[in-house]
């Protein structure tokens, strides 16, 4: 019998499934600035990854930040997870090493007396006292690679990463891919 049979003959019709929850909002975020060499990888990976996954749903790619600071809060508002992909110089680092961290390894300092140049941590609990809907420290997922060189003018990536460029895509993708199936925190 049809549902419009059945609401003719007074009987409920089958009952509505229920909504499914909505997906988690999620920035993925190239930083970076690509006339400074090696400082460009995280723009070329959020670039490629973000075409590899296309539509996925809840998904916005901003793959060229080049703002730090508090004008990163413009960017990150009203998003529940924050995938960032940067580069990072350690000392002894190998360039294409990467490695993966959340927003709680990123406090260098909380003292937010002095917001003039806020690093990234900075930022992020100035907009969460501020009451801006921005992710938790445990929904920010930072991926950074190793670099060379990120201090010289140079639009292209030293040969170390041009190579390692396609295995650093290939993996940041699976890692991210899995994020982006898990609910936020």
């Amino acid at each position: 019998m049809s549902s419009a049979a059945a609401a003719d003959r007074g009987s409920p019709g089958p009952a509505p499934l229920p909504a499914r929850p909505a997906p988690p909002r999620t920035l993925l975020l190239g930083m970076g600035n690509p006339i400074l060499c090696d400082d460009g990888i995280g723009i070329r990976l959020a670039r490629h990854i973000g075409s590899l996954l296309g539509a996925t749903p809840g998904l916005v790619v901003e793959p060229e930040c080049t703002v730090g600071g508090l004008n990163l809060l413009e960017l990150v508002a009203g998003f529940d997870r924050l995938v960032v992909v940067d580069s990072i110089k350690t000392r002894g680092g190998r360039p294409g090493d990467w490695y993966r961290f959340d927003g709680a390894a990123l406090r260098e300092t909380m003292n937010l007396s002095n917001v003039h140049d806020a690093n990234f941590a900075t930022a992020m609990e100035l907009g969460r006292r501020m009451g801006m809907h921005v992710p938790g420290e445990a929904d920010i997922h930072v991926f950074a690679v190793e670099v060379r060189e990120n201090l010289a003018f140079g639009e292209c990536l030293s040969r170390e990463l041009e190579d390692a460029l396609p295995l650093l895509c290939e993996q940041m993708l699976d890692e991210i891919e899995e994020l982006l199936r898990e609910r936020t925190h």
